[in-house]
């Protein structure tokens, strides 16, 4: 008997799990972050477009802002160059880049020839940032407050929907807070 109550069992396991993966429901962009509410990663990089300035979370203290983090090899986040770059026009806070796993040569003509959105763009040529920023891919937007916490992340290439109705809110609440 027992000989198929496990082959039985295993097909149901693997029904439910195909069930719960295979989800159209499901929001494929809420990966869960364990930095949410907790203070950002510090870090200190010396930036793309000039490599004597630096770009570290000390310059960002007090201040909200948006970290996007991106590569030239990256599709998505060409696809998300022109929202960030209308996002940049509208001064809200600063948005800065972290440039994964990337070349500078690549990531500056990138910049040059595609126009640069970023305050600054720090450089993580090992990933050890964004693997502290708990980094799966790019492109993702993390937002923080004023407090240096991670508020918001999201996966994707930004749009200008999901700007309005998850970042710009989200903004203002820290603002209001003091955050």
């Amino acid at each position: 008997m027992w000989k198929f109550v496990i082959p039985v069992a295993a097909f149901v396991a693997l029904a439910v799990l195909f069930a719960v993966g295979l989800n159209p429901h499901r929001d494929i962009h809420a990966l869960p972050s364990p930095l949410i509410g907790k203070a950002a990663p510090k870090f200190d990089l010396t930036d793309v477009m000039d490599p004597s300035r630096r770009v570290d979370t000390a310059a960002l203290k007090g201040q909200v802002y948006v970290l996007n983090v991106w590569g030239t090899w990256c599709v998505a986040c060409r696809e998300e160059h022109d929202e960030l770059l209308a996002i940049a026009q509208q001064h809200v806070v600063p948005l800065i880049g972290l440039d994964y796993m990337d070349q500078r040569d690549k990531a500056r003509q990138w910049l040059t020839q595609l126009g640069n959105p970023y305050q600054s763009v720090g450089f993580d040529t090992d990933g050890r940032t964004a693997i502290d920023w708990g980094v799966y891919g790019a492109p993702e937007t993390f937002l923080v407050d004023g407090q240096g916490r991670v508020i918001f992340k999201f996966i994707s290439p930004m749009t200008a929907e999901v700007w309005q109705n998850e970042f710009v809110p989200r903004i203002a609440a820290a603002r209001r807070s003091g955050a």
